[in-house]
């Protein structure tokens, strides 16, 4: 068996291109200050855009061209020698081989935080969306499936992991896999969504719907009944992908929206996260004076998955034509729970209090149990169909046990 892959050739050629590009950016940073400071800008007031002059200017533009020049050599050289490197010291070239846990969450954290530019800039770190199985891509033919899952149910649970993270920390440090637990448990069999966290959360939606839609048309067995566990994220992600389908009244003659009868939210911030509003404030605060809105570009880099975040945007309308990082109190258009679904939703807390309703230090038990204090966005879950877990933070819910029994028992209900 091959030994699990640390980095391949591709990431080297990936890791180049962002060096080079971060140069570059950071040109534009150190000129905007220059010349900010160079025209003796008031300490309080408007940034107006432009570039240096002159000699100057020259400079700059110099430096940004050698580092285009290098970044194509650079990039060109690294393509010829990736097949030398897997030869000769064995990084693997292929996506084919098994990727390391370390280098597997390493990738995951970067598209959180980078993975529209990623994908943009056609990036080779940037990583597609596909079903994985033990870190395996999934190839969506029934022969495939039938040869990679030979023990393969009519049960389908599929679970869809969170911002900055990948369907292999499904399994946690104490070696809990809620995905493993159910198939042993409930017949289930465990399919593990593996995506871009950092693409805008309605277009991760729609891929998934088509993904989910050949995934159930191709499974090996007549497929009895599909349950999707969100964490997180995942959770906006599923809402997104069952409204891009409950929107054009397609149910009937989707396969898989007609095969879903339970989904289970772990963490997910159906209100927003105030810690990405947090982000947002710095943008403003940072943009006050011209001596510091230069580094307001730092905070600007960030991705549109986590800047959808900060009020649970779901669709295409909640940021086409917006400037995402604007301060704006415009909020999205309030998106029921999808009908003829069972929804349960579980929430953490640190506190120990039950008098205690804070948070689990990324998204606040309000939000993660749906309630809002505007009737009309509030999502009406029974209380029978709500778990807090207390003395737990946001990744815990991932192996707790008391979280695994309650999903079971929600499961064992017809």
């Amino acid at each position: 068996m091959n030994k699990p892959a640390h980095v391949r050739s591709s990431d080297l050629q990936g890791l180049g291109r962002l060096a080079v590009d971060a140069t570059a950016g950071v040109t534009d940073l150190v000129e905007a200050l220059h010349r900010n400071i160079a025209r003796a800008s008031a300490p309080i007031g408007t940034v107006t855009p432009g570039s240096t002059k002159g000699i100057t200017g020259l400079v700059y533009r110099s430096i940004r061209g050698v580092t285009r020049m290098v970044g194509s050599g650079l990039d060109l050289l690294l393509g010829q020698l990736a097949p030398m490197l897997a030869h000769k010291i064995g990084y693997p070239s292929t996506t084919s081989a098994l990727s390391s846990n370390e280098r597997e969450a390493i990738l995951a954290a970067l598209n959180g935080v980078l993975g529209d530019y990623l994908l943009a800039s056609n990036n080779p770190l940037a990583i597609p969306m596909r079903f994985r199985r033990d870190g395996r891509a999934l190839v969506l033919s029934k022969a495939k499936l039938a040869a990679a899952i030979p023990d393969c149910t009519g049960k389908i649970v599929v679970l869809v992991h969170g911002l900055c993270m990948n369907d292999r920390q499904w399994t946690t440090h104490a070696g809990m896999d809620i995905g493993t637990a159910l198939q042993q448990d409930m017949g289930f069999t465990p399919v593990y969504l593996h995506y871009n966290s950092g693409l805008h959360i309605s277009t991760n939606g729609k891929a998934f719907a088509a993904l989910l839609e050949r995934l159930v048309t191709q499974w090996p067995q007549p497929v009895e009944e599909l349950v999707i566990v969100a964490h997180s994220m995942g959770g906006l992600l599923t809402r997104s992908a069952c409204n891009q389908i409950d929107a054009r009244a397609g149910k009937k003659s989707c396969h898989w929206r007609a095969a879903l009868r339970k989904i289970i939210f772990l963490g997910t911030p159906h209100h927003g996260a105030p810690l990405e509003r947090g982000g947002n404030w710095i943008d403003i605060i940072l943009g006050v004076s011209p001596y510091t809105a230069p580094f307001a570009r730092l905070g600007k880099v960030r991705s549109a998955g986590i800047t959808d975040l900060r009020h649970g945007n779901l669709r295409d309308a909640d940021w086409l034509g917006r400037d995402r990082f604007a301060r704006s109190p415009a909020r999205p258009q309030p998106m029921p729970l999808p009908e003829r679904v069972k929804c349960y939703m579980v929430a953490a807390t640190k506190s120990l209090d039950t008098k205690n309703e804070g948070g689990d230090g990324l998204v606040p038990m309000a939000s993660a149990l749906g309630k809002n204090q505007d009737a009309t966005r509030s999502l009406s879950v029974p209380k029978t169909r709500q778990y807090i877990v207390r003395g737990c933070n946001h990744f815990d819910l991932l192996g707790d046990a008391k979280v695994y029994t309650k999903l079971r028992r929600w499961l064992s209900v017809p």
